[in-house]
């Protein structure tokens, strides 16, 4: 059967010149083939039109000793008719005298006839519609499955996700975790990039970031934090019902498509690996810049409807004061973080952001560490060796014993004296820890490095004599040219010109 267009061709052209040969030739079909439809004067669709429903098969039904075998499991669990390759393993295994010649493909054309009259009703989605600057929506997901690293180590972190539900505007800020902190430095700087401020946000029902939940109710509401974010950005805040993530469904949404498009970008690249964490803020600031760019008109329509943006930032960290306990440590956010032991008993203030944590006393700052992540311990071992090396007893069972290990040097030396000397190993480390705390680290790794590829054991007092007579490096004086030799050049230069 010929097409509807070539139909077409063929009565435009015989009606021009009235020659069936070349009427043929410009629709490509057979000269008796254009006779027959010049004849009838009907074309293709309008011939199925007014054929009646075809009630005949035209070949065997492959299904027929099956399918009534399939129906008796469609019955018990409807939700077999979208696993059409499992339900058809089955069958092949249990009855293989029914299933000859029964292709999977017939055997889904089949289900989804089944899902279309006898199938559960499938849930129905309702498009919303959005003005703009009306709204931001804001949330994370993982993205570890992205499997970037940072100089080599595994990254783990979470992706803070802002969206504008009218233009679907995107930006993204790597993150640890799910906290006010996070979701402060993530949609303010979401808001700073597209230069305004829209008229409400919106998030889930069940971050902590948030929400607090009443005790004696066991409702939530948003808790005070969070209230003081919104009031400075003048955003009304408002979430969805619980357990209703469609009703953030812009956001959640668009998910799926920045992953997507942020493995098909890193695949692009050639490498999963970045030198540090902010040349990969920078790969995910380009991917979204040039997602918005797909989206111009409807972004230039909203960002000229944003209010503008406050004076200064809201603080993206966040002061504690914490009193140094006995340990010499600080509680932060349900993690230790070691202090000097000449403040144990002090209060200090600690500056909490979401990449690290200041310690300071009196404005002057005593420790710096990175976020410590779950209740993970941050302790600086100069802060305690002086003590601990008093009290070497203590080191076999301390908390935070992990953490006296600075770097695998270490724990490879410190294995090395307990393998030769077990009673003795916790004391000659510790005195190792306080070279270490009177030594430039970079000094005592390298010579550390060298006796451990050695059979002498690594001693405190041996590392003390290695770096003392090591040759300091040579001076070398500076070149100072004789001026005076160059002055009898002169005359010579005259002649010649």
């Amino acid at each position: 059967m010929i097409t509807q267009a070539q139909y077409d061709t063929l009565m435009k052209e015989h009606q021009k010149l009235g020659v069936v040969r070349h009427a043929a030739l410009k629709a490509n079909m057979h000269r008796e083939t254009a006779t027959r439809y010049l004849r009838r004067r009907v074309g293709p669709t309008e011939q199925q039109q007014q054929r009646a429903p075809r009630t005949y098969r035209t070949r065997p039904d492959a299904l027929a000793k099956v399918w009534p075998e399939v129906l008796r499991y469609l019955e018990e669990a409807p939700e077999l008719a979208r696993e059409a390759t499992a339900l058809l393993t089955h069958l092949i295994t249990t009855k293989p005298e029914l299933t000859a010649g029964v292709s999977l493909r017939t055997l889904q054309e089949r289900l989804q006839g089944w899902r279309a009259k006898h199938g559960p009703p499938r849930e129905v989605f309702f498009p919303q519609v959005r003005e703009p600057a009306e709204s931001v929506q804001f949330d994370w997901f993982n993205a570890n499955e992205l499997g970037v690293t940072i100089a080599g180590q595994a990254f783990s972190h979470l992706l803070g996700h802002t969206v504008f539900p009218y233009s679907n505007w995107e930006w993204v800020l790597p993150c640890q975790s799910e906290s006010s902190l996070s979701l402060r430095s993530g949609l303010q700087a979401a808001l700073w990039v597209i230069g305004g401020v829209p008229g409400k946000l919106q998030m889930d029902h069940s971050s902590t970031a948030t929400h607090t939940l009443r005790r004696d109710s066991g409702e939530r509401e948003f808790n005070a934090d969070y209230l003081a974010f919104c009031r400075h950005l003048h955003l009304e805040p408002c979430s969805i019902n619980v357990a209703r993530p469609n009703e953030n469904g812009d956001v959640e949404g668009a998910h799926g498509h920045l992953k997507r498009r942020l493995k098909n970008h890193l695949l692009l690249r050639g490498s999963r690996d970045f030198a540090d964490e902010a040349a990969y803020v920078r790969f995910l600031a380009a991917v979204c810049t040039a997602a918005n760019a797909l989206r111009a008109a409807k972004v230039a329509t909203e960002r000229g409807q944003l209010r503008p943006l406050p004076a200064q930032r809201y603080p993206e960290s966040e002061c504690r004061a914490v009193r140094v306990s006995s340990f010499s440590t600080v509680r932060v956010r349900n993690c230790s973080y070691s202090v000097p032991a000449r403040l144990i008993g002090f209060t200090v203030h600690a500056h909490v952001s979401e990449r690290e944590v200041v310690i300071c006393h009196e404005r002057e700052e005593v420790a710096r560490f990175p976020r410590a992540l779950g209740q993970q311990a941050r302790i600086d071992f100069r802060h305690i060796i002086t003590w601990l090396a008093r009290k070497p007893g203590a080191f076999r069972r301390y908390v935070h014993r992990e953490e006296l290990f600075p770097s695998l040097l270490y724990r490879q030396a410190y294995d090395r004296l307990r393998a030769l000397q077990e009673h003795t190993a916790d004391a000659r480390y510790l005195q190792l820890l306080l070279l270490a705390a009177e030594t430039e680290s970079a000094k005592l790794a390298g010579a550390l490095g060298e006796l451990l590829r050695t059979a002498e054991p690594p001693l405190a007092n041996t590392l003390r004599q290695r770096l003392q007579s090591a040759q300091p490096p040579t001076s070398v004086a500076p070149f100072i040219p004789d001026l005076a030799a160059y002055d009898q050049l002169i005359p010579a230069l005259e002649v010649s010109a």
